[in-house]
């Protein structure tokens, strides 16, 4: 059996319903180190179907209207009566997070703090995005901007190491909210989304996030952060402990004095990217990038980082699955296209390089193009790729 990397399932399935298959990570702890993840869960299919498809069966079943008492009787238990802050939504101006906030201000009249961890290379686009959010919304907004420097040096780490380009964001943006809210003396986190839409098991699809994903480890220094161990991290670059506070999360006694909860709005509430895209552009003149997106067919999904790009053409090589298949995945489950329209789709743009900003992102953390794709190809799974005639090929494809 060809030994794979990531701890992936050696046989490809893929969904007969979406065009996903098992290879997607449904989990995948941040703070481990090699390419051999072995505490990485994957998308479950079963009878031809993934959990994702499921989810999304279940999802049509829900009676929406008593999901919404549930939330305005959690929003009243944390309303705030002296004009104080209520809740924390955190985002950086995308369509998902003006969705969340605004709606929770203006319709169910509550006082949001919004949170930003912002992106390691903002858009243009993306940055007027996120003024629109909290000039035409009308928020009160805290961007947090960590330590550049570090964030450069853990960034590119994380790349070389784990070919991961969105480590330090991915941490910053789950990790902060608690943190500021915490701060704050609130006790309500809204994120938006349910993980389960995506193919986390469904077993997570509830309606707060479990707590124990938002804590640190007892012992810091047996943590893995860009593919280190933190000890040596310290040691090498000659990174300070406080400078790594930031990227790991809330200690587990702060968030259990505090009677913290941290909720997914998309639990009580029918979300659908597509909607939450027009609300946005109707509220707060959110727009989509003035043209395709590499690697896709869309131009209003993750479109604030520069990094984003990447990462996505990462996921490419790591799993065989681009931004064409999660769009596509998504865009099918809520019947905007067919599986077939997805198919072809997947197969025009999938695996697609992202050109755009690729020089100036790798300029900016300081790596040559040589070592990155030198890099790359070690992060190519035996039994997804094989090499003919000097170009790699992805052997197991939906078309």
């Amino acid at each position: 059996m060809t030994k794979t990397l990531f701890n992936l399932p050696s046989n490809v399935i893929f969904c007969k319903e979406c065009v996903m298959s098992n290879q997607r990570p449904s989990s995948i702890p941040e703070f481990l180190h090699t390419a051999d993840r072995k505490n990485a869960s994957y998308l479950n299919i079963e009878d031809g179907v993934c959990d994702a498809c499921k989810q999304n069966k279940i999802k049509q079943k829900i009676n929406w209207a008593k999901r919404e008492k549930e939330l305005l009787k959690l929003l009243d238990k944390h309303r705030s009566n002296n004009n104080n802050y209520d809740c924390i939504v955190p985002g950086s101006g995308g369509k998902d997070s003006v969705f969340a906030s605004h709606i929770l201000k203006y319709k169910y009249g509550m006082n949001p703090l919004t949170v930003t961890w912002p992106p390691i290379l903002y858009t243009e686009y993306g940055y007027k995005n996120y003024l629109n959010w909290i000039d035409k919304g009308g928020f009160d907004n805290i961007m947090y901007r960590p330590n550049s420097n570090i964030q450069k040096i853990l960034t590119r780490l994380s790349i070389l190491n784990l070919m991961h380009p969105f480590q330090t964001f991915i941490l910053g943006q789950k990790n902060l909210a608690p943190k500021i809210a915490n701060k704050f003396g609130i006790k309500l986190v809204f994120f938006g989304e349910n993980e389960a839409e995506y193919g986390n098991p469904i077993a997570d699809n509830t309606k707060s996030i479990r707590k124990k994903s938002f804590y640190s480890a007892s012992n810091l220094n047996n943590l893995y952060l860009a593919g280190i161990k933190v000890s040596d991290l310290i040691k090498k670059y000659k990174i300070s402990m406080k400078d790594l506070m930031i990227f790991l999360p809330i200690n587990e006694e702060e968030i259990k004095t505090k009677n913290m909860q941290i909720h997914y709005l998309g639990y009580y509430l029918k979300w659908i990217p597509q909607e939450a895209y027009y609300y946005a552009v109707e509220n707060t003149n959110f727009k989509a990038r003035p043209f395709r997106t590499e690697g896709t067919y869309s131009k209003y999904n993750s479109i604030d980082d520069k990094i984003d790009d990447l990462h996505y053409y990462t996921t490419y090589i790591k799993f065989g699955l681009g931004r064409a298949s999660y769009d596509a995945s998504q865009e099918i489950r809520n019947q905007h296209i067919t599986r077939e329209e997805g198919i072809r789709l997947v197969k025009k743009f999938d695996g697609e390089f992202p050109n755009r900003y690729f020089e100036e992102v790798l300029d900016y953390l300081d790596i040559e193009k040589e070592e990155f794709f030198k890099k790359l190809d070690k992060f190519r799974s035996k039994h997804l790729w094989e090499k003919k005639n000097n170009k790699w090929i992805l052997k197991n494809k939906i078309f």
